[in-house]
């Protein structure tokens, strides 16, 4: 993947999750009333003992200071200690870009979360915290190391955050979706801008020059 592909497919992400802003905030009634309020109901009939031990411990790993400074550091460390110090930096940067973009949608849009909430969380609705970060560390992951089961994981690992946000109804469903597109939008930004630097997984290791027959070694008599 090139940084022009990068630069474009982030840019396009940042910007349907600002559009989203918009469409269920900005404009008059929003969406709050289709799909939103159509998926917090179905959540609230669906829960189950099992589900929400589950979404309380995604609620506990997806947020506060284990999201903020904990597992940033194990996955900047990880990469370290693979001796990838470069794409440490990228990771560190991309998580820092997605705090700030996320906080700076949260203040912009300002929208008010669902009134059963089952967790306390902080302000502003859209987009969320919780699933921007599980993105985020889903497309450094994935563009450091670019597999296919690395693509899977990091899938689920975003969908089962943005669905126990749903669950606990601290989020409408509008929410994890630009939270998603913001958290993959900062990494694929960042990435961009130090993609060469960086060496990510996407560019290819060059092959060693073969020697020329002019600096072969001589036959031995």
């Amino acid at each position: 993947m090139t940084r022009r592909k990068l630069l474009i497919a982030g840019s396009a992400m940042l910007t349907l999750a600002a559009l989203l802003g918009v469409l269920v905030v900005l404009l008059p009634r929003g969406a709050t009333i289709g799909l939103d309020a159509f998926w917090n109901h179905l959540m609230s009939q669906v829960r189950q003992d099992w589900m929400l031990s589950a979404a309380y411990a995604l609620n506990w790993v997806g947020g506060g200071w284990v999201a903020i400074a904990l597992v940033p550091l194990l996955i900047v460390l990880l990469l370290v200690l693979l001796r990838r110090w470069r794409g440490a930096v990228f990771a560190a940067l991309s998580f820092v870009v997605s705090a700030g973009l996320t906080q700076l949608l949260k203040e912009i849009f300002a929208r008010a979360r669902p009134d059963d909430m089952l967790v306390t969380s902080d302000f502003g609705s859209f987009p969320s915290g919780h699933t921007s970060n599980a993105a985020t560390i889903a497309m450094v992951l994935w563009l450091v190391f670019p597999r296919v089961w690395m693509a899977i994981a990091g899938v689920v690992w975003v969908v089962l955050m943005a669905l126990s946000r749903t669950l606990l109804a601290v989020h409408w469903i509008t929410d994890t979706l630009g939270g998603a597109l913001v958290g993959a939008s900062a990494a694929l930004i960042v990435g961009a801008f130090v993609l060469s630097w960086a060496s990510l997984g996407w560019l290819p290791t060059p092959e060693p020059a073969q020697r020329s027959t002019r600096d072969a070694d001589p036959p031995v008599s």
